[in-house]
């Protein structure tokens, strides 16, 4: 019986390998950790367009209602969880190994000017959260003629 393992190409390096590869093993070791404990955070584009805000975050694996955006004034926190679910293969079957994530995600961050919250929108698809959020109408100050 065969247990399901990970080909790790470095491990058949020999001990004195070549340098460059050991300061590349040494780089990219705390993103692989990272993607090991699935703690990647989700990546945004924030752009100002036409009187509004657009927000492309990418948070792939989750579904729609597993998502919360929430805006107060000029700040802007989206939350995703996932649960794991349960799985089971037939009569006499069993899981070899499963890599399906389970956590959440959050980013906070603040926009130049508050945003009406009234007339934001989302949507997502394909893994892809795009917010539009129109800018609150500045008030203008005014001047108080003295009687």
């Amino acid at each position: 019986m065969r247990n399901l393992s990970l080909f790790e190409p470095r491990l058949f390096k020999p001990a004195l390998g070549d340098p460059l590869d050991a300061m590349f093993d040494r780089f990219i070791a705390p993103l692989r950790s990272e993607w090991e404990n699935g703690a990647l955070d989700m990546r945004l584009d924030v752009t100002e367009v036409d009187g509004k805000y657009e927000v492309c975050a990418d948070i792939p694996g989750f579904k729609k209602d597993d998502i919360n955006v929430r805006i107060d004034g000029n700040i802007v926190q989206i939350d995703a969880a996932s649960k794991k679910q349960k799985e089971t293969k037939g009569e006499g079957g069993k899981v070899l190994r499963s890599e399906r994530w389970e956590g959440a995600v959050s980013r906070t961050f603040s926009l130049s000017q508050d945003v009406d919250e009234t007339k934001a929108t989302a949507k997502y698809e394909d893994g892809v959260l795009t917010l539009q959020l129109p800018k609150k109408a500045t008030t203008t100050s005014k001047r108080l003629q003295i009687q």
